[in-house]
Protein backbone atom coordinates (compact mmCIF):
# COMPACT_ATOMS: atom_id res chain seq x y z
CA UNK A 1 0.00 0.00 0.00
CA UNK A 2 1.57 3.25 -1.13
CA UNK A 3 1.19 6.52 0.72
CA UNK A 4 -1.29 7.69 -1.94
CA UNK A 5 -3.28 4.44 -2.19
CA UNK A 6 -6.94 5.26 -2.62
CA UNK A 7 -6.25 8.52 -4.49
CA UNK A 8 -7.72 8.49 -8.00
CA UNK A 9 -6.18 10.79 -10.61
CA UNK A 10 -7.54 11.57 -14.07
CA UNK A 11 -4.55 12.74 -16.11
CA UNK A 12 -5.21 14.56 -19.37
CA UNK A 13 -1.68 15.98 -19.64
CA UNK A 14 0.90 15.12 -22.28
CA UNK A 15 4.63 15.08 -22.91
CA UNK A 16 6.77 15.81 -19.81
CA UNK A 17 5.57 18.23 -17.10
CA UNK A 18 2.12 16.80 -16.35
CA UNK A 19 3.08 13.13 -16.78
CA UNK A 20 6.12 13.65 -14.52
CA UNK A 21 3.79 15.00 -11.84
CA UNK A 22 1.35 12.09 -12.18
CA UNK A 23 4.28 9.62 -12.29
CA UNK A 24 5.26 10.74 -8.81
CA UNK A 25 1.72 10.14 -7.60
CA UNK A 26 1.48 6.77 -9.35
CA UNK A 27 4.83 5.57 -7.99
CA UNK A 28 3.62 6.20 -4.45
CA UNK A 29 0.30 4.44 -4.80
CA UNK A 30 -2.25 6.65 -6.56
CA UNK A 31 -4.44 5.20 -9.30
CA UNK A 32 -3.57 7.33 -12.32
CA UNK A 33 -5.73 7.02 -15.43
CA UNK A 34 -4.39 8.66 -18.58
CA UNK A 35 -7.26 10.09 -20.61
CA UNK A 36 -5.96 9.93 -24.18
CA UNK A 37 -7.16 10.97 -27.60
CA UNK A 38 -8.23 7.91 -29.64
CA UNK A 39 -5.63 6.82 -32.15
CA UNK A 40 -2.91 9.26 -31.08
CA UNK A 41 -2.79 9.52 -27.34
CA UNK A 42 0.05 11.27 -25.56
CA UNK A 43 2.50 12.46 -28.24
CA UNK A 44 5.44 11.23 -26.22
CA UNK A 45 4.41 7.67 -27.11
CA UNK A 46 5.78 8.14 -30.62
CA UNK A 47 8.86 10.27 -30.00
CA UNK A 48 12.21 8.82 -31.03
CA UNK A 49 14.25 7.03 -29.91
CA UNK A 50 11.91 4.08 -29.65
CA UNK A 51 12.09 0.58 -28.25
CA UNK A 52 10.06 -1.85 -30.35
CA UNK A 53 8.05 1.04 -31.77
CA UNK A 54 7.30 2.68 -28.41
CA UNK A 55 8.82 6.01 -27.43
CA UNK A 56 11.51 5.50 -24.80
CA UNK A 57 10.35 8.53 -22.85
CA UNK A 58 6.82 7.17 -22.62
CA UNK A 59 8.19 3.94 -21.17
CA UNK A 60 9.88 5.78 -18.30
CA UNK A 61 7.46 8.63 -17.59
CA UNK A 62 4.18 6.71 -17.70
CA UNK A 63 4.80 3.51 -15.75
CA UNK A 64 2.29 2.57 -13.04
CA UNK A 65 -0.56 4.26 -14.96
CA UNK A 66 -3.64 3.09 -16.82
CA UNK A 67 -4.80 4.32 -20.23
CA UNK A 68 -8.25 4.92 -21.64
CA UNK A 69 -8.87 6.30 -25.12
CA UNK A 70 -11.71 8.80 -24.86
CA UNK A 71 -12.95 11.35 -27.39
CA UNK A 72 -13.87 14.36 -25.27
CA UNK A 73 -15.30 16.17 -28.28
CA UNK A 74 -18.26 13.76 -28.30
CA UNK A 75 -21.20 14.07 -25.91
CA UNK A 76 -20.87 10.44 -24.86
CA UNK A 77 -17.18 10.92 -24.24
CA UNK A 78 -17.93 13.90 -22.00
CA UNK A 79 -20.51 11.87 -20.09
CA UNK A 80 -18.01 9.09 -19.50
CA UNK A 81 -15.42 11.60 -18.28
CA UNK A 82 -17.93 13.05 -15.83
CA UNK A 83 -18.74 9.58 -14.56
CA UNK A 84 -15.06 9.00 -13.91
CA UNK A 85 -14.79 12.42 -12.27
CA UNK A 86 -17.58 11.75 -9.77
CA UNK A 87 -15.32 9.71 -7.50
CA UNK A 88 -11.96 11.10 -8.62
CA UNK A 89 -9.74 13.01 -6.21
CA UNK A 90 -7.56 14.81 -8.76
CA UNK A 91 -7.86 16.01 -12.34
CA UNK A 92 -4.64 17.13 -14.02
CA UNK A 93 -4.76 18.93 -17.36
CA UNK A 94 -2.27 20.91 -19.39
CA UNK A 95 -4.31 22.43 -22.22
CA UNK A 96 -4.26 26.14 -22.95
CA UNK A 97 -6.53 28.19 -20.69
CA UNK A 98 -10.20 27.87 -21.60
CA UNK A 99 -10.00 24.58 -23.53
CA UNK A 100 -11.55 22.46 -20.77
CA UNK A 101 -14.23 25.11 -20.14
CA UNK A 102 -15.18 25.08 -23.82
CA UNK A 103 -15.54 21.32 -23.62
CA UNK A 104 -17.85 21.76 -20.65
CA UNK A 105 -15.35 19.93 -18.43
CA UNK A 106 -13.68 22.81 -16.61
CA UNK A 107 -13.36 23.16 -12.84
CA UNK A 108 -16.64 25.02 -12.38
CA UNK A 109 -18.57 22.27 -14.15
CA UNK A 110 -16.80 19.32 -12.53
CA UNK A 111 -17.01 20.82 -9.03
CA UNK A 112 -20.80 20.74 -9.35
CA UNK A 113 -20.72 16.95 -9.42
CA UNK A 114 -17.71 16.54 -7.12
CA UNK A 115 -17.10 19.41 -4.73
CA UNK A 116 -14.02 17.67 -3.37
CA UNK A 117 -12.20 17.57 -6.71
CA UNK A 118 -8.66 18.95 -6.79
CA UNK A 119 -8.44 20.28 -10.32
CA UNK A 120 -4.90 21.20 -11.39
CA UNK A 121 -4.28 23.21 -14.56
CA UNK A 122 -0.61 23.12 -15.50
CA UNK A 123 0.36 25.58 -18.23
CA UNK A 124 3.31 27.60 -19.40
CA UNK A 125 2.11 31.00 -18.22
CA UNK A 126 -0.93 30.32 -16.05
CA UNK A 127 -4.65 30.98 -16.38
CA UNK A 128 -4.32 34.78 -16.29
CA UNK A 129 -2.09 37.49 -17.73
CA UNK A 130 -1.17 38.71 -21.23
CA UNK A 131 0.89 35.60 -22.03
CA UNK A 132 -1.71 33.02 -20.97
CA UNK A 133 -2.55 31.87 -24.51
CA UNK A 134 0.98 31.92 -25.89
CA UNK A 135 2.62 28.62 -26.83
CA UNK A 136 5.96 27.91 -25.21
CA UNK A 137 8.62 25.46 -24.12
CA UNK A 138 11.17 25.33 -21.34
CA UNK A 139 13.64 27.63 -23.10
CA UNK A 140 10.93 30.29 -23.43
CA UNK A 141 9.81 30.14 -19.81
CA UNK A 142 13.33 30.38 -18.41
CA UNK A 143 14.08 33.09 -20.96
CA UNK A 144 11.17 35.26 -19.86
CA UNK A 145 11.83 34.85 -16.15
CA UNK A 146 15.55 35.65 -16.21
CA UNK A 147 17.05 32.23 -15.55
CA UNK A 148 18.41 31.70 -19.05
CA UNK A 149 20.13 35.07 -18.92
CA UNK A 150 22.13 33.91 -15.89
CA UNK A 151 23.38 30.65 -17.42
CA UNK A 152 26.69 30.77 -19.26
CA UNK A 153 30.20 32.11 -18.88
CA UNK A 154 31.16 35.70 -18.22
CA UNK A 155 30.97 37.80 -21.41
CA UNK A 156 29.55 34.79 -23.27
CA UNK A 157 26.10 34.10 -24.70
CA UNK A 158 23.35 32.44 -22.64
CA UNK A 159 23.63 28.64 -22.62
CA UNK A 160 20.57 26.39 -22.86
CA UNK A 161 20.65 23.95 -19.93
CA UNK A 162 20.67 20.25 -20.75
CA UNK A 163 17.65 19.57 -18.54
CA UNK A 164 14.18 21.11 -18.35
CA UNK A 165 14.22 23.57 -15.45
CA UNK A 166 10.78 25.15 -15.90
CA UNK A 167 9.09 21.97 -17.11
CA UNK A 168 10.12 19.88 -14.12
CA UNK A 169 11.24 22.24 -11.35
CA UNK A 170 8.83 25.03 -12.15
CA UNK A 171 5.97 22.91 -13.44
CA UNK A 172 5.77 19.23 -12.56
CA UNK A 173 7.05 19.53 -9.01
CA UNK A 174 5.07 22.71 -8.32
CA UNK A 175 1.94 20.95 -9.58
CA UNK A 176 2.70 17.99 -7.33
CA UNK A 177 3.16 20.28 -4.34
CA UNK A 178 -0.02 22.20 -5.18
CA UNK A 179 -2.05 19.01 -5.53
CA UNK A 180 -0.74 17.61 -2.25
CA UNK A 181 -1.50 20.88 -0.43
CA UNK A 182 -5.00 20.95 -1.90
CA UNK A 183 -5.59 17.30 -0.93
CA UNK A 184 -4.57 18.14 2.65
CA UNK A 185 -7.02 21.05 2.61
CA UNK A 186 -9.70 18.71 1.26
CA UNK A 187 -9.03 16.25 4.08
CA UNK A 188 -9.63 19.05 6.61
CA UNK A 189 -12.63 20.70 4.94
CA UNK A 190 -14.08 18.24 2.43
CA UNK A 191 -13.73 20.82 -0.31
CA UNK A 192 -11.50 20.73 -3.35
CA UNK A 193 -10.24 23.69 -5.37
CA UNK A 194 -8.71 24.78 -8.63
CA UNK A 195 -4.89 24.73 -8.61
CA UNK A 196 -3.40 27.08 -11.21
CA UNK A 197 0.26 26.22 -11.89
CA UNK A 198 2.38 28.28 -14.28
CA UNK A 199 5.74 26.85 -15.28
CA UNK A 200 7.10 30.38 -15.59
CA UNK A 201 5.84 31.30 -12.10
CA UNK A 202 7.51 28.21 -10.69
CA UNK A 203 10.76 29.00 -12.50
CA UNK A 204 10.78 32.53 -11.05
CA UNK A 205 11.02 31.00 -7.57
CA UNK A 206 14.31 29.38 -8.60
CA UNK A 207 15.76 32.88 -8.45
CA UNK A 208 15.66 33.25 -4.67
CA UNK A 209 19.44 33.67 -4.35
CA UNK A 210 19.83 36.07 -7.27
CA UNK A 211 16.75 38.10 -6.43
CA UNK A 212 17.55 38.33 -2.73
CA UNK A 213 20.92 39.84 -3.65
CA UNK A 214 19.21 42.21 -6.09
CA UNK A 215 16.66 43.30 -3.48
CA UNK A 216 19.50 44.19 -1.13
CA UNK A 217 21.96 45.81 -3.54
CA UNK A 218 19.90 47.02 -6.46
CA UNK A 219 22.56 45.61 -8.79
CA UNK A 220 21.32 43.46 -11.66
CA UNK A 221 23.09 40.07 -11.53
CA UNK A 222 25.22 39.47 -14.60
CA UNK A 223 26.08 36.11 -16.14
CA UNK A 224 29.31 34.71 -14.73
CA UNK A 225 29.62 37.40 -12.07
CA UNK A 226 27.73 35.79 -9.23
CA UNK A 227 28.78 33.68 -6.29
CA UNK A 228 27.46 30.40 -7.66
CA UNK A 229 27.91 30.78 -11.41
CA UNK A 230 31.65 31.19 -11.95
CA UNK A 231 32.71 34.45 -10.35
CA UNK A 232 34.84 32.79 -7.69
CA UNK A 233 37.68 30.35 -8.33
CA UNK A 234 36.46 28.28 -5.37
CA UNK A 235 33.18 27.50 -7.18
CA UNK A 236 34.11 26.53 -10.69
CA UNK A 237 34.63 23.70 -13.19
CA UNK A 238 38.18 22.77 -14.22
CA UNK A 239 39.51 20.58 -17.01
CA UNK A 240 41.97 17.84 -16.10
CA UNK A 241 44.96 16.36 -17.95
CA UNK A 242 42.87 13.63 -19.61
CA UNK A 243 40.28 16.04 -21.02
CA UNK A 244 37.73 15.36 -18.29
CA UNK A 245 36.40 17.80 -15.73
CA UNK A 246 36.00 18.19 -11.99
CA UNK A 247 33.60 20.41 -10.09
CA UNK A 248 34.87 22.53 -7.23
CA UNK A 249 32.20 23.82 -4.85
CA UNK A 250 34.27 25.10 -1.94
CA UNK A 251 31.95 27.97 -1.17
CA UNK A 252 32.74 27.95 2.54
CA UNK A 253 36.22 28.92 3.73
CA UNK A 254 36.78 25.64 5.59
CA UNK A 255 36.40 23.64 2.38
CA UNK A 256 38.57 26.05 0.38
CA UNK A 257 41.25 25.92 3.08
CA UNK A 258 41.39 22.13 2.90
CA UNK A 259 41.74 22.21 -0.90
CA UNK A 260 44.61 24.66 -0.71
CA UNK A 261 46.36 22.51 1.90
CA UNK A 262 46.00 19.32 -0.17
CA UNK A 263 47.20 20.87 -3.44
CA UNK A 264 50.15 22.53 -1.73
CA UNK A 265 48.98 26.10 -2.18
CA UNK A 266 48.45 27.48 1.34
CA UNK A 267 49.07 31.00 0.02
CA UNK A 268 45.77 30.77 -1.88
CA UNK A 269 43.68 30.41 1.29
CA UNK A 270 43.40 34.16 1.85
CA UNK A 271 42.20 34.64 -1.76
CA UNK A 272 38.92 32.82 -1.08
CA UNK A 273 36.77 35.92 -1.66
CA UNK A 274 39.36 38.25 -3.14
CA UNK A 275 38.36 40.99 -5.64
CA UNK A 276 37.35 40.18 -9.21
CA UNK A 277 40.75 40.82 -10.81
CA UNK A 278 42.36 38.46 -8.30
CA UNK A 279 39.70 35.84 -8.92
CA UNK A 280 40.28 35.96 -12.66
CA UNK A 281 43.98 35.28 -12.21
CA UNK A 282 43.33 32.63 -9.57
CA UNK A 283 41.01 30.76 -11.94
CA UNK A 284 43.75 30.79 -14.58
CA UNK A 285 46.31 29.50 -12.09
CA UNK A 286 43.98 26.77 -10.86
CA UNK A 287 43.10 25.79 -14.41
CA UNK A 288 46.79 25.35 -15.19
CA UNK A 289 47.30 23.31 -12.02
CA UNK A 290 44.39 20.95 -12.64
CA UNK A 291 45.67 20.26 -16.15
CA UNK A 292 48.72 18.63 -14.60
CA UNK A 293 46.90 15.52 -13.38
CA UNK A 294 44.08 13.27 -14.56
CA UNK A 295 40.57 13.45 -13.19
CA UNK A 296 41.09 10.24 -11.21
CA UNK A 297 44.32 11.52 -9.69
CA UNK A 298 42.63 14.69 -8.50
CA UNK A 299 39.60 12.86 -7.18
CA UNK A 300 41.82 10.40 -5.32
CA UNK A 301 43.48 13.37 -3.64
CA UNK A 302 40.49 15.62 -3.03
CA UNK A 303 37.09 13.92 -3.27
CA UNK A 304 37.31 11.94 -0.05
CA UNK A 305 38.19 15.01 2.01
CA UNK A 306 36.12 17.97 3.21
CA UNK A 307 36.61 19.85 -0.04
CA UNK A 308 33.31 19.77 -1.98
CA UNK A 309 35.14 18.42 -5.05
CA UNK A 310 33.60 15.88 -7.42
CA UNK A 311 33.63 14.65 -11.02
CA UNK A 312 31.62 15.98 -13.94
CA UNK A 313 30.13 12.69 -15.08
CA UNK A 314 28.51 11.99 -18.41
CA UNK A 315 25.29 9.98 -18.63
CA UNK A 316 27.07 6.66 -19.16
CA UNK A 317 29.22 7.17 -16.06
CA UNK A 318 26.30 7.66 -13.69
CA UNK A 319 25.29 4.03 -14.20
CA UNK A 320 28.43 2.97 -12.36
CA UNK A 321 28.45 5.68 -9.71
CA UNK A 322 28.45 3.88 -6.33
CA UNK A 323 26.25 6.45 -4.59
CA UNK A 324 23.59 6.39 -7.29
CA UNK A 325 23.67 2.59 -7.33
CA UNK A 326 23.44 2.37 -3.54
CA UNK A 327 20.40 4.65 -3.61
CA UNK A 328 18.77 2.39 -6.24
CA UNK A 329 18.18 5.18 -8.69
CA UNK A 330 18.13 2.76 -11.61
CA UNK A 331 16.23 -0.50 -11.99
CA UNK A 332 14.76 -2.76 -14.64
CA UNK A 333 11.29 -4.04 -15.43
CA UNK A 334 9.52 -6.12 -18.06
CA UNK A 335 7.24 -4.61 -20.71
CA UNK A 336 4.96 -6.81 -22.85
CA UNK A 337 6.17 -5.21 -26.11
CA UNK A 338 9.48 -3.49 -25.36
CA UNK A 339 10.86 -6.36 -23.28
CA UNK A 340 13.24 -5.72 -20.40
CA UNK A 341 13.70 -1.98 -20.02
CA UNK A 342 15.59 0.31 -17.68
CA UNK A 343 13.76 2.65 -15.34
CA UNK A 344 14.70 5.62 -13.19
CA UNK A 345 14.26 4.88 -9.50
CA UNK A 346 12.30 6.66 -6.77
CA UNK A 347 13.79 10.00 -5.66
CA UNK A 348 12.04 10.14 -2.27
CA UNK A 349 12.71 7.32 0.17
CA UNK A 350 9.95 6.43 2.65
CA UNK A 351 10.45 4.04 5.55
CA UNK A 352 6.85 2.77 5.54
CA UNK A 353 5.45 3.44 2.06
CA UNK A 354 8.28 3.26 -0.51
CA UNK A 355 7.75 3.78 -4.20
CA UNK A 356 7.02 0.67 -6.22
CA UNK A 357 6.82 -0.34 -9.87
CA UNK A 358 3.49 -2.11 -10.19
CA UNK A 359 2.78 -1.99 -13.91
CA UNK A 360 4.39 -1.09 -17.22
CA UNK A 361 3.69 2.12 -19.09
CA UNK A 362 0.31 1.37 -20.67
CA UNK A 363 -0.29 0.61 -24.28
CA UNK A 364 -2.62 3.17 -25.83
CA UNK A 365 -6.11 2.47 -24.53
CA UNK A 366 -4.96 -0.69 -22.78
CA UNK A 367 -7.43 -0.30 -19.91
CA UNK A 368 -10.36 1.23 -21.81
CA UNK A 369 -12.65 -1.80 -21.68
CA UNK A 370 -11.86 -2.58 -18.07
CA UNK A 371 -12.46 0.99 -16.90
CA UNK A 372 -15.76 1.20 -18.77
CA UNK A 373 -16.85 -2.19 -17.46
CA UNK A 374 -16.24 -0.93 -13.93
CA UNK A 375 -18.59 1.97 -14.74
CA UNK A 376 -21.27 -0.56 -15.69
CA UNK A 377 -20.91 -0.57 -19.47
CA UNK A 378 -21.66 -3.88 -21.19
CA UNK A 379 -19.48 -5.42 -23.88
CA UNK A 380 -22.15 -4.53 -26.45
CA UNK A 381 -22.24 -0.90 -25.32
CA UNK A 382 -18.44 -0.68 -25.32
CA UNK A 383 -18.33 -1.96 -28.88
CA UNK A 384 -20.98 0.58 -29.87
CA UNK A 385 -18.86 3.36 -28.34
CA UNK A 386 -15.89 2.11 -30.33
CA UNK A 387 -17.85 2.07 -33.58
CA UNK A 388 -19.08 5.61 -32.93
CA UNK A 389 -15.55 6.93 -32.33
CA UNK A 390 -16.12 7.72 -28.66
CA UNK A 391 -13.32 5.37 -27.65
CA UNK A 392 -10.38 4.07 -29.66
CA UNK A 393 -9.36 0.69 -30.98
CA UNK A 394 -6.12 0.60 -29.03
CA UNK A 395 -2.76 -0.10 -30.62
CA UNK A 396 0.52 -1.70 -29.76
CA UNK A 397 2.96 0.59 -31.56
CA UNK A 398 3.03 3.35 -34.14
CA UNK A 399 5.73 3.73 -36.76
Amino acid sequence: MGALSGIKVLDLSRLLPGPYCSLMMADYGAEVIKIEEPGNGDYIRWRTPQIEGIGARHLTINRNKKSIELNLKTEEGKRIFKELAKDADVILESFRPGVMDRLGLGYDEISKINEGIVYCSLTGYGQTGPYKNLPGHDVNYIGYCGILGLIGEKNGKPVIPGVQIADIGGGALMALAGIMIALLHKEKTGKGQHVDVSMMDGAVTWLYAALSDYFASGRVPQRGNNRLDGHFACYYVYETKDGKYISVGANELKFWKRICELIGKPEWIELHEAPEEVQDQLKKDMAALFKERTQKEWLDLLAGEDTCVGPVNDIEQIFSDPQILERQMFMEMDHPVAGKIKQIGFPIKFSETPGEIKRHAPLLGEHTDNILANLGYTEEKIEELRENGVIGNGMRTKN
